[in-house]
């Protein structure tokens, strides 16, 4: 299993304190919250922690007094070259140049392990994203959504946990209502019949052309039938092939869920019968004026929320994602569920905490991450552009024009909470400016060093990492043996901006190290340390590799 080195160091720590504890050194002072954090400045080393000042009031001592008794009891471990204080009392760790060394070996040997944790071992989490109502194509904002939750669940799995990608495929709700009246009033157009638009309805293009090609299967089967029972078979068609053109959007952007769940199966397997059930035993709904409410107010809501209309007694949108939310955490019992919306859902989120609370669940259990709004820009400039006429960016067009890699890497380096604007030209652009570019092209140069290595027949399986002494060569592997801490703060904090980041950080680490480290030297002197160094590089190679699969972006070995 990958080292984690600030876990490593918090536990190190830890230990001291106990020890002091124990020695008389430090008063009972109870559970400790450590801190570990990286130095903003490199002299102060390579972690450092402030623990020493968290217990000053409850030690009543000086802080330094209380630094000195803890690295008075620090064990001995190889991972750390030395302990130092620092100021008011901060203890500061340098890591073993050894032990980096010989990291370089570790990296090899783990390969596409390097960076796995097992801090999530035995929890089950699901993640739910995109989940967009089936009514027609994607567009940029779900994208961003979708790149979001893929990279939580990608970290989530990284870091140990099982994961659960699902979509949620609203197809019982009033708006599948509209968008099947529309497709069918489509439909009857193309069947040459003079009929309107109702006045609400989708107006767009996708709408039309689905019309189309659904008089094109049928002909006039439906035209002269039943409306209601052409509104059944032209609805199974129309979501079936509305899912299909979102499922194929998100192939193309290397994104596959692990189940795709029906809201019509929550009434047929009784989930919503029993969650009402649930809500009526707990006393959080209660019928008024010819509706159904669930009570969020006795949970410190500003409102009631209806579940059930009181015109067609139908659920409503709310209802069922009770339901739903009922099957994730007491039917099928996640762990934890995690939640990708847009922004428009702001004003459910509330509601929904107060749900978790209401069906006895912790409220720990749900986590709800909202990404913000999308603005594409071309040379500076706001821009919109689309094949349709639907007022909105598609997906697919977006994907043509810069691909999935780009995507990935730009939808992902800014933090969900945050309004961003996608630089069409930057994307494009095959310069170190682009950093989609920047960073793939420092794992295709990783490859093309190897590969002319192979083509002298220099053989570095003996490379004796100990001649790696360079200044350089030491921030490339301190560097490289980040990815663990990378791991685990991105998935404790579901915050996958942190891996494009420390991606783009290997990729200057790794320009600094080739502008004062040549890897393949000529010279015969100098043979040992070029097997050196190239075990250096196939190690930069495993870990910016794993970080790109990470990000669910292609690895390339030349460009």
């Amino acid at each position: 299993m990958t080292i984690h080195p600030q876990q490593r160091i918090t536990e190190l720590i830890n230990s001291a304190v106990r020890g002091a504890i124990d020695a008389g050194d430090l008063p009972n002072v109870g559970n400790v919250n450590i801190s570990v954090e990286k130095p903003k400045q490199a002299e102060h080393g390579d972690y450092s922690t402030s623990v020493a000042m968290t217990l000053a009031s409850s030690a009543k001592m000086p802080p330094r007094a209380i630094a000195e008794a803890i690295v008075a009891r620090m064990p001995d471990d190889s991972m750390v070259g030395t302990v130092s204080i620092a100021g008011p009392g901060f203890v500061n760790f340098a890591l073993s140049e050894d032990w980096l060394r010989e990291q370089v070996n570790a990296i090899i040997a783990e390969g596409p392990g390097f960076g796995r944790l097992d801090m999530g071992a035995g929890q089950r989490v699901q993640v739910e994203f995109v989940s967009v109502n089936p009514t027609g194509p994607l567009h940029i904002g779900h994208v961003r959504g979708a790149v979001i939750g893929n990279g939580i669940a990608n970290l989530l799995q990284a870091a140990g946990y099982e994961v659960q990608r699902e979509y949620y495929i609203n197809d019982a709700g009033n708006q599948m209502r509209i968008y099947t009246q529309s497709v069918y009033v489509r439909y009857l157009q193309a069947a040459g019949r003079d009929v309107e638009l109702p006045e609400e309805s989708y107006p767009g293009e996708f709408v039309a052309d689905l019309g189309k090609q659904i008089y094109e299967m049928l002909g006039d089967e439906l035209v002269d039938v039943d409306e209601e029972d052409a509104l059944a078979k032209i609805g199974e068609i129309a979501l079936e092939k509305s899912i299909e053109v979102i499922r194929n959007t998100l192939r193309r952007l290397g994104i596959e869920y692990d189940a795709w769940f029906s809201e019509m199966s929550l009434f047929a397997s009784g989930d919503w019968t029993a969650v009402l059930e649930t809500l009526r035993a707990r006393e959080f709904i209660a019928e008024r004026e010819g509706a159904l409410w669930f009570l969020g107010s006795k949970l410190g809501l500003d409102s009631d929320s209806v579940m059930i209309r009181g015109q067609d007694r139908g659920p409503s949108y709310f209802g069922t994602d009770v339901a739903y939310h009922y099957n994730k955490l007491l039917v099928r019992k996640y762990d934890r569920i995690i939640n990708v919306w847009g922004a428009d859902h702001h004003g459910h989120v509330a509601r929904m905490h107060a749900v978790v609370k209401a069906l006895g669940a912790p409220p720990e259990a749900m986590t709800i991450i909202l990404n913000q709004l999308v603005n594409l820009k071309e040379s500076g400039e706001t821009v919109r552009f689309s094949k349709r006429a639907d007022n909105f960016v598609a997906a697919d067009d977006l994907i043509d024009i810069v691909g999935p890699d780009a995507c990935h890497y730009i939808f992902m380096e800014r933090a969900a909470t945050t309004h961003m604007e996608f630089d069409l030209e930057l994307a494009t652009k095959e310069s170190s400016d682009n950093p989609v570019f920047y960073v793939q092209y420092a794992h295709a140069r990783l490859c093309s060093v190897l590969d002319a290595a192979a083509e002298r027949g220099i053989s570095y399986d003996d490379g004796d990492v100990q001649l790696l002494t360079h200044p350089q060569e030491l921030a490339l592997m301190r560097r490289l043996n980040e990815l663990p801490d990378v791991v685990a703060r991105a998935a404790d904090a579901l915050e996958p901006h942190h891996v494009p980041h420390f991606a783009y950080e290997v990729g200057r680490a790794l320009q600094r190290f080739y502008e004062h480290c040549r890897v393949l030297s000529r010279e015969a002197s100098d043979a040992e340390l070029t097997k050196a160094r190239l075990r250096l590089v196939s190690a930069a190679r495993v870990v910016l590799a794993n970080v790109l699969c990470i990000m669910s972006m292609n690895a390339p070995a030349k460009m």
